[in-house]
């Protein structure tokens, strides 16, 4: 575990959702291999998708189709991913390894948690119901919930705000880069989730978090809670 420094003094958590707390980038790559199969074009690996899962819909299309959202037809892709995404969503969806004794520690030890995701909120909620992340959640923060997404800091200063707990006194956990640089926008501690999908960008350790976590229970030895 990489990490620099004692831990900060912590008074929440804050995590991404997919990708840190749930593992649901089978849903995200069988949603773009149907829109692929709808066009006669042959399924891609999964191998080759799942790195994409952590920028959802965008991540996927990239992968899926070369397109960006600065070229001609990426909105009508877009739309018609979100639309199908529902059906494939819960998809073999669950909790990473070792997750559901992270949130129990924090649980017992008193210590409030919360999520911010860039997943639109109509997702976001029947994803952490069906998982059993809600209500149990402080919070629940999606794309949607503020006037930003993240890099930008507002999710995450809306999350503390709703907590009740200062941004400087947060923690927040992801596995893209846009995490950490969300969480340091925000004056918060980051952690990344070396676990996740990381994206096609630069390498973890090179993001600038407090700490790059090789397993989610690496956390609690960070919080100096195991």
């Amino acid at each position: 575990m990489s990490r620099a420094g004692a831990p900060r003094a912590t008074d929440a958590l804050l995590f991404d959702l997919d990708g840190t707390l749930v593992d649901s980038a089978q849903g995200l790559a069988d949603t773009a291999n149907d829109m692929r199969t709808r066009r006669g074009l042959p399924p891609l690996h999964y191998a080759a998708l799942r790195p994409g899962a952590g920028s959802g819909a965008r991540g996927m299309l990239a992968v899926a189709f070369d397109s960006t959202p600065c070229q001609p037809g990426y909105d009508a892709l877009r739309e018609e991913f979100l639309d199908h995404y529902p059906v494939r969503m819960l998809e073999r969806a669950c909790l990473f390894d070792g997750v559901s004794s992270v949130l129990d520690t924090l649980d017992n030890a008193g210590v409030p948690w919360g999520i911010v995701t860039n997943k639109a909120m109509r997702f976001a909620e029947p994803m952490a119901q069906a998982l059993g992340l809600l209500p149990r959640a402080g919070v629940l923060v999606g794309g949607d919930s503020t006037p930003h997404t993240k890099p930008h800091p507002a999710p995450l200063l809306e999350a503390a705000r709703r907590l009740a707990v200062p941004a400087s006194r947060c923690v927040y956990l992801g596995d893209d880069q846009r995490d950490i640089e969300a969480g340091r926008a925000a004056a918060m501690g980051t952690l990344a989730a070396g676990w996740g999908y990381l994206g096609h960008g630069a390498a973890p350790h090179t993001w600038g978090a407090d700490a790059l976590l090789p397993q989610p229970l690496s956390l609690l030895q960070w919080l100096e809670l195991a």
